[in-house]
């Protein structure tokens, strides 16, 4: 690809989007929330404590409520993560991530409606929205019902 100066001036132009999201009272916050997390040795147990039930979880999915564990390991998997997610560094962290992708997602919308009102942008957890409130879904149904 040859690169023209309309190129590397869009280049330029996202390379400083990007320095003032890095800049950002949000990013701000999900640092500080992530190093928060990274040093509470409590937190850490409970997340570690998570993923070795999720796999035992994953586990015990593969034959589904005919495996012997299934209750059981069903309801210690969401008792565990229930405790992870209630952890106030990790509920902070996770809304501080949250933020930050709420950020993320209306700068990719802004840059998206101002090459065209079309564009689907991922948003609020769905796969696509368009500007009318539409989604597609991953069974590959696009669409609004009238």
């Amino acid at each position: 690809m040859i690169a023209t100066m309309e190129v590397v001036d869009i280049l330029d132009k996202s390379e400083h989007i990007g320095q003032m999201v890095l800049q950002s009272e949000t990013m701000h916050r999900f640092e500080e929330a992530k190093h928060k997390l990274e040093q509470d040795e409590k937190a850490q147990k409970l997340i570690a404590d998570f993923q070795d039930m999720k796999e035992k979880y994953e586990e015990v999915q593969r034959f589904g409520r005919y495996h012997p564990d299934y209750s059981k390991i069903t309801k210690e998997v969401r008792m565990v993560k229930r405790e992870m997610d209630m952890h106030e560094t990790v509920a902070s962290y996770k809304k501080a991530e949250t933020e930050l992708q709420a950020l993320l997602d209306d700068i990719s919308g802004i840059l998206a409606e101002e090459v065209s009102s079309t564009i689907k942008v991922p948003r609020d957890g769905a796969v696509f929205k368009d500007k009318g409130g539409c989604g597609c879904g991953s069974g590959g149904s696009c669409g609004c019902a009238s």
